[in-house]
């Protein structure tokens, strides 16, 4: 089995309050601490990534993006998805050979770009394009932005992810979603659904529980390592 098709295996057949729990890595090093603490995948969150290079979460380059991501690739043994944002510009052809340049399996692709949602059926040709560049080479993560961009609408977020799902998205990623609304989306999705832990939210088997397949994290486990860095750094200050 190629690792692309083990990790699309491990989205399927999961029982209820038992997601595919993915850490999300922000380099090398954590990369291999979750490798060795027998995470079986891994899925890179922008935010961490850019935080760990100097930038601001949505700023950092494409180029220092996809270095970044190979350099966690060549880390570990596991399979790696990406998050590579809106695709910084690219033509399909050229993300997906980016992508497969860097080892990674997999990608998170947003439908919202500076503050406001794409326009869903141009979003979805256009994930269409990515799954024909593809094939079945890539894990496509398509997230539903519907949440974060203040639409708080069941019906349009479940229309958004059909429609990308569709268009070949092997997995939607309602990020945000409230409890109350997963359930029917993953009811509603004839697709995996992958949500994110928050540090005030759901705990991942809860969130599995709701109809989550897959969870991730977003920038928060870079966030609490930082805060760890911060308190040795205070201690040494403090003599």
């Amino acid at each position: 089995m190629t690792p692309v098709a083990a990790f699309r295996a491990l989205h399927h057949g999961r029982g209820p309050g038992d997601p595919l729990i993915l850490p999300g890595p922000w380099d090398a090093a954590s990369a291999r601490v979750y490798e060795e603490a027998g995470f079986p995948a891994l899925a890179t969150p922008s935010a961490g990534v850019a935080a760990s290079l100097g930038y601001a979460d949505g700023e950092t380059p494409g180029d220092e993006m996809f270095a970044a991501v190979a350099r966690i690739v060549r880390a570990v043994s596991v399979p790696v998805s990406a998050d590579v944002e809106g695709g910084y510009g690219l033509s399909p052809k050229e993300l997906v050979a980016r992508l497969l340049e860097t080892g990674a399996v997999g990608c998170n692709l947003e439908d919202s770009a500076d503050g406001a949602l794409k326009d869903p059926a141009r979003h979805a040709d256009w994930l269409a394009e990515i799954r024909a560049e593809a094939g079945d080479q890539l894990f496509v993560n398509a997230r539903v932005d519907t949440y974060i961009e203040g639409v708080n609408d069941l019906d349009a977020t479940i229309a958004r992810a059909r429609a990308y799902v569709a268009a070949g998205a092997d997995c939607v990623y309602p990020y945000g979603a409230p409890a109350e609304h997963l359930p029917k989306i993953a009811a509603a999705v004839p697709a995996p659904v992958n949500q994110v832990a928050l540090a005030d939210g759901p705990t991942p088997r809860r969130l599995g529980e709701l109809g989550a397949s897959r969870v991730t994290f977003g920038p928060l486990l870079q966030r609490r390592a930082m805060k760890s860095v911060r308190e040795a750094a205070e201690h040494l200050r403090a003599g």
